[in-house]
């Protein structure tokens, strides 16, 4: 028996040649502990290890509005292009976040659409002076770097502006060696060990900036796909659509009331000109 470091959420441990592997939660899919599980394995075991199958999500970002669900996994860890609740359909990127409206089960979702951007923004706790920005860049890239195993060069910025701290992780398939952690995976171990609930065995984050621990009031990941995301008007809240509706009304108001003006200032004109044709047979008479 061994201990998997890197994902609690196992059992049926078991030592490999010198390599922890362990049975993940839920599925018979055995993982290598010395490196990151896929975000859909994790998924999957956190609905088995769930009685309600739902979480808390950020109200501000579409890609957890459908809650948590019970994911279907490629041998290999990742996400099958083509999710399913019953009769309900939808596909997902390689996050595993829906990307299309829900269809039946006819609904065709022809390859797994690959997240090439993400952007984690972070708010955090009110405090009266700026972190050092310096310190704070350094912190997340070498926690990034160390802890969930990305390359350095898919890190491509770590940005400060008080309260707000946000992070790009950008990765293309073409980049993306067989061996380099996915930054989907790393994504999602970070935004549960920002939230409190590591994924790790017994190896909580603190987030300590020059010494001081930093709190956060709120964490939304954005995930940007190579092909852009096919969404209908119908999956609009209906709060939006009641926005576009208002300015589509004022839109055709306004046009309606310039052409009754330009109207009204032509009949105008053309009054004013047989007013003055009368005046000058009158005078000439």
């Amino acid at each position: 028996a061994c201990i998997c470091e890197k994902n609690k959420r196992v059992t049926n441990c078991k030592m490999a040649n010198g390599v922890c592997q362990c049975q993940a939660v839920g599925s018979s899919t055995y993982v290598d502990c010395s490196t990151l599980t896929s975000k859909c394995l994790l998924m999957k075991a956190e609905v088995t290890g769930s009685k309600s199958g739902r979480r808390e999500k950020p109200k501000d970002a579409f890609e957890d509005t459908d809650g948590l669900y019970d994911p279907e996994c490629e041998n290999t860890g990742v996400f099958k292009a083509k999710q399913c609740n019953g009769t309900t359909c939808w596909c997902v990127n390689t996050a595993g976040v829906r990307r299309t409206d829900k269809h039946d089960a006819d609904l065709k979702c022809n390859k797994l659409v690959r997240t090439t951007w993400i952007i984690i923004e972070m708010k955090h706790a009110e405090r009266n002076t700026p972190l050092n920005t310096e310190s704070l860049k350094k912190f997340f890239k070498e926690t990034i770097t160390n802890r969930y195993m990305l390359d350095g060069r898919y890190i491509t910025n770590v940005l400060y502006e008080k309260p707000y701290i946000t992070i790009d992780l950008k990765q293309n398939s073409s980049d993306k060696s067989p061996a380099d952690v996915d930054i989907a995976d790393v994504a999602y171990y970070f935004e549960k060990d920002v939230k409190g609930d590591s994924i790790f065995h017994n190896n909580r984050l603190n987030v300590s900036i020059d010494n001081e621990v930093l709190h956060f009031e709120k964490t939304v990941v954005y995930y940007v796909d190579e092909i852009a995301p096919e969404f209908s008007m119908k999956s609009l809240t209906p709060g939006l659509i009641a926005v576009i509706v208002v300015v589509i009304i004022a839109i055709v108001a306004g046009i309606v009331v310039l052409v009754f003006t330009r109207r009204r200032k032509g009949k105008y004109v053309k009054a004013e000109v047989k007013e003055m044709n009368e005046m000058h047979r009158g005078l000439n008479a």
